[in-house]
Formats: C-alpha cells, sequence, structure tokens
C-alpha cells in the first residue's frame, strides 16, 4: 500500500541477513524502518508488537527462520532450527500464522542436501510465505468486494456504512489486510464508502493504525470510542461489520482483539450481517471449539493502565489514567463463536462458518 505516494510491504528483504520492517510502535505519529539482522530482532519485534497482525507475525517468523538459518551450525544445523522455532512460537500464543509459517520453514529444510543449500531454500521459502500473504489478502478484497457492492446496490448506490475492529488492514499482513482489503478494493472501484473505526483499547491500533492506513488511502472515517458500535447499529448506522481474525477453528469459531465477541453480539441482535475476513494459513484445524481451545494471550497489565499520545507541544508522552495502586488485567483476544458469524471471507471465496462449509471450500 502507499505510504505518502510510495509503495511499502510492511516486511521484506533488503539484502542477504537483513529484514526491514515498518516499526508500528511508534505509528500514526512517526513513520519508521527498522533492521532487523538476527532471530532475537524479530523475537522481540513480534513480542514487542513493532510488528502485529496475524499475517505479519506469520512473515516475520518466516524470516526469522532464514535468519536463523544464516547462523545455524554446520554440525548442529537442524538442532539450532529446531530451537528457533520454538523461540517463534513462544512469542504470539493465539495467531495460528505463526504456527503455519515456522512448520512449513522447518518442513521445507527438512529435504535439502546441506546446510549451505537449506540457507538459500530458506530465504526463498520465506519470499514466498511474504508473497502468498500478499496474493491472498489481495484476494480476500476482490471475494469481499462483491459483498459490499450488493450492499450498495441494495441501498442505490448510497454510502455504505462498515464498523471495523483493531486493525486488519495492510499493516497487519504484508499488503492489502484481511478485514480492510474488501473496503479498499470497494473504494478503488468507486464505491461510496464510510469506516466506523474503533479505537480499540487498551492498544488503541484503531485510533493508531487503522485511521492511519484509511487516511492514507483517502477513505472516509470516523473514530469511535470501543463502547459506540451497539448504538450505532440500533440507529441504523451500519450495514455490515468486518473484522479480521488470529485463529479460526474447523467449527467457524474466530478468535481476534479484544471486544470482537461484543461487536458480533451487537450484530445480531440487530441483524447486521458479521463477516470474518481471514487467509487460510490462518485457520487451525486443528481444533474444534475455539472458547475451550484457543490459547488467549494475556498481556503486560501496563498496556491498560497508561496511554500514549501526543501532546500540545507535539511531544509523545506515554501517561497514567488510573490510580497508581490500581491493577489491571489484559486479555489480548476473544472468540466469536460460529453461530455469530454471517460467513468468512478467505483468498478462496467466502462460506458459512461452520465445519461443512469450511471442509468443502479446502477440498474444492
Amino acid at each position: 500500500m502507499n505510504v505518502n505516494g510510495c509503495h511499502y510491504r510492511t516486511i521484506w528483504l533488503k539484502e542477504p541477513g537483513t529484514i526491514q520492517i515498518i516499526n508500528q510502535q511508534v505509528l500514526p505519529f512517526k513513520f519508521e524502518i527498522l533492521d532487523l539482522h538476527t532471530l532475537e530482532d524479530i523475537c522481540k519485534a513480534i513480542k514487542d508488537m513493532n510488528v502485529r497482525g496475524a499475517g505479519l507475525i506469520g512473515a516475520a517468523a518466516a524470516y526469522g527462520m532464514y535468519l536463523a538459518a544464516l547462523k545455524a551450525g554446520e554440525n548442529s544445523f537442524f538442532d539450532d532450527m529446531l530451537r528457533a522455532m520454538e523461540a517463534l512460537k513462544k512469542t504470539r500464543p493465539t495467531a495460528s500464522n505463526l504456527m503455519y509459517s515456522v512448520q512449513r520453514m522447518f518442513k521445507a529444510l527438512s529435504c535439502a542436501e546441506s546446510p549451505a543449500h537449506n540457507r538459500e531454500r530458506a530465504g526463498k521459502e520465506a519470499q514466498a510465505i511474504a508473497d502468498e500473504d500478499a496474493e491472498h489478502c489481495r484476494r480476500i478484497g476482490e471475494h469481499g468486494l462483491e459483498i459490499i457492492k450488493k450492499i450498495s446496490e441494495k441501498k442505490g448506490g448510497k454510502t455504505v456504512n462498515i464498523l471495523t475492529h483493531c486493525n486488519a488492514g495492510w499493516l497487519a499482513f504484508v499488503d492489502y489486510g484481511s478485514a480492510l482489503s474488501p473496503v479498499y478494493a470497494a473504494f478503488d472501484r468507486g464505491i461510496d464508502l464510510h469506516i466506523w473505526v474503533d479505537e480499540t483499547r487498551p492498544r488503541n491500533q484503531g485510533a493508531a493504525l487503522t485511521a492511519w492506513e484509511l487516511s492514507q488511502h483517502g477513505v472516509n472515517y470516523d473514530l469511535i470510542s470501543d463502547n459506540v458500535g451497539g448504538h450505532l447499529m440500533q440507529q441504523g448506522l451500519v450495514d455490515m461489520v468486518i473484522t479480521g481474525a488470529d485463529r479460526v477453528t474447523r467449527q467457524g469459531d474466530a478468535a481476534n482483539k479484544i471486544g470482537t465477541y461484543l461487536k458480533a453480539l451487537a450484530a445480531k441482535e440487530n441483524n447486521i450481517p458479521f463477516y470474518v475476513a481471514l487467509p487460510s494459513s490462518t485457520f487451525d484445524f486443528t481444533m474444534s471449539c475455539g472458547i475451550k481451545e484457543i490459547p488467549i494471550e494475556e498481556r503486560d497489565s501496563d498496556e491498560v493502565r497508561f496511554v500514549t499520545g501526543k501532546t500540545s507541544c507535539g511531544k509523545i508522552e506515554t501517561v497514567l489514567i488510573c490510580p497508581e495502586t490500581a491493577t489491571a488485567r489484559n486479555w489480548g483476544f476473544d472468540v466469536t463463536p460460529a453461530r455469530f458469524i454471517t460467513a468468512l471471507i478467505t483468498e478462496r471465496g467466502f462460506c458459512g462458518a461452520s465445519e461443512q462449509e469450511i471442509r468443502a471450500l479446502h477440498e474444492k
């Protein structure tokens, strides 16, 4: 996608041994590129959320395996790669794409002839994972566009109001995004759109990232507090809800940023379609019941107790928003049961959130 008129991906290979990323920790106030040279750099970037979002975490993990391969010992190559895989798995437990990527990378390296061949293969496979993520998100946009077009036609070309939660745009993937890919595709086709952007506490990815993305692309939006969505739905000001996902079970239960479940409940109550957009790498076919089986990451409580923003003097500061003695809990995700999801939008097309329809889509 474009940043100030220049095309960027969220992660790319600058040169052998150097991966570059857009530092999402400092957006929207600063646009910064970081260089990553080691597995440890990648793990820290994922854990500290310099990179975040399901697809981008997966691509970063693949590049982490590549960097680990460059430094792995001649006689301990596979042991070193196993340790790299375990280190990456521990960074963010909820997103399925991370596990998909590291397992795919390890499998690709298991049939190579030598460590030297493995290192070359690692670079190619990591690049392939990143390229596929971008292409799959582009296809998600094309399939989701059809849904938005139908709503627009039903409204006689009047503005289509879409509510989204957190950031599932190009910043969350290598390019295009999942939930926002249909938005960009519809906007580029001239469909009149307006996006309701949840701020998405506690890290405010909606306010900091989604709002910034939409501004860069020229899409009309309004930033709202997280608790406004239900009111907007009651007042007929939302035509559809679309979110991303970090893991979806074979039965269609979807884990996404905390607060997504509440949006799905409100949408169901108000007869508003609720869509989840995801590449197939986000499916976890080993899991059935999302509520019981998907691991939910609990992050540092300071993300709830403090917020970071820009002062009137232009200084970036972090401030405490509660009593100094206050304790806090910080779950990063919740699970939306399949029964609240109108359809899943993937690079293969869309389907109902049920095991039968998900399997049929993949078998086809």
